[in-house]
């Protein structure tokens, strides 16, 4: 992406806002797009919109990120309307372009989107108690609900095979036996850990093409700092990072909030006797989420929520040591070895999932009527 001062008050002075453009500064702390919040003034009174440029390096289809964002985005405000709900506050707004487009391209090639502002609401990066992983469990829950009929097949792939667990393996093989950096040789209990459970990793593609496992709208980034929460209720407001809405399934969606917010350590906690999956944890989201889905999910789906939590941990371990073999070249590192430290975090807790196998079944059927 380019960083010129020029093209953002291009980009600023593109949208159809309300008033006259004020200010327009660097915003949170997103490191995919860059992002600004544009404050505009109108009658003396300011108004402010999210301005970002989307990163092309990431998506190389911005047009048909872009449909997907408008197509889920005002599906879901119909849907929010009909619940009688706020529509300007728990959905993402797109602002349209002066020429009634949904989104800009600069004289220098760039994109660029708008969005209405969310006032008086924060994203949080951290789970900090347990009512905000029972917030974001219930949010992603209810975006699953509304969105239950939308058509996921409609939608394009921005990132292809992003949760396709066997095509990841075929790339972690691949970089195994190409052994560029000559790491292997240090890994080779991981590597074994990893190819022990090669036969679960289809398991989902298998049961959709049984038609026993849905497709449908998938974020793919359900952390919690992707959703908002109103600062005076400190309920969950609205679903953010809308980038990767692909077609997926509900339980790794499901699955990868309890990857990043149940486990007791740092994502690249370098002591393993630290990392464990919470419990408590992971039963406060597991209410929240079947609660937001209000009984939309089959059950095979429902049944199959620690599967998706054990699978996007797997995966997602499975990834970090491909790239550590590959010479670190996809995920920023900041030391020697940080993306083996990753993915052993990963596979400990992967470990400890399957130590509390039946816990995690357990308390999924406490709550599969919800």
């Amino acid at each position: 992406m380019n960083n010129n001062t020029e093209q953002k008050w291009e980009a600023a002075n593109a949208f159809a806002v309300k008033g006259q453009v004020k200010s327009c500064e660097p915003y949170g702390s997103g490191h995919i797009n860059r992002t600004y919040l544009l404050v505009c003034e109108e009658h003396g009174q300011d108004v402010s919109y999210i301005l970002q440029q989307m990163n092309q390096d990431v998506f190389k289809n911005i047009p048909g990120l872009m449909k997907n964002v408008k197509g889920v985005t005002s599906f879901l405000r119909r849907q929010i309307i009909e619940n009688h709900g706020d529509p300007d506050r728990e959905t993402l707004n797109l602002v349209p372009t002066r020429e009634g487009k949904d989104y800009y391209q600069d004289s220098q090639g760039d994109f660029w989107r708008a969005y209405l502002f969310i006032s008086q609401a924060t994203c949080y990066n951290l789970v900090k108690k347990p009512e905000d992983f029972y917030q974001s469990g219930k949010a992603f829950g209810r975006f699953q609900c509304l969105l239950a009929d939308y058509p996921a097949n409609d939608l394009t792939e921005t990132i292809p095979d992003f949760h396709n667990t066997p095509v990841r393996f075929a790339a972690f093989q691949a970089a195994v036996e190409q052994d560029v950096m000559k790491r292997a040789c240090q890994v080779q209990e991981e590597i074994s850990f990893i190819r022990e459970r090669e036969k679960e990793m289809g398991l989902a593609l298998d049961l959709q093409a049984e038609g026993r496992l849905p497709l449908r709208v998938s974020h793919n980034d359900t952390k919690l700092n992707n959703i908002m929460i109103d600062d005076a209720t400190g309920q969950a407001l609205c679903i953010i990072d809308l980038d990767t809405i692909m077609p997926g399934f509900s339980i790794f969606d499901y699955g990868d909030s309890i990857r990043f917010g149940a486990n007791t350590a740092e994502e690249d906690e370098k002591d393993l006797s630290k990392v464990s999956l919470s419990l408590p944890l992971f039963e406060v989201y597991t209410k929240g989420f079947l609660e937001g889905c209000e009984g939309r999910l089959t059950q095979t789906e429902i049944e199959m929520l620690p599967y998706g939590a054990k699978m996007m941990t797997l995966e997602c371990g499975m990834r970090f040591l491909t790239d550590y073999l590959a010479g670190d070249v996809y995920f920023h590192v900041s030391r020697d070895g940080h993306n083996l430290d990753r993915c052993r975090t990963q596979l400990a807790l992967v470990a400890d999932m399957e130590r509390k196998w039946t816990h995690m079944e357990a308390i999924v059927k406490k709550y599969k009527n919800q």
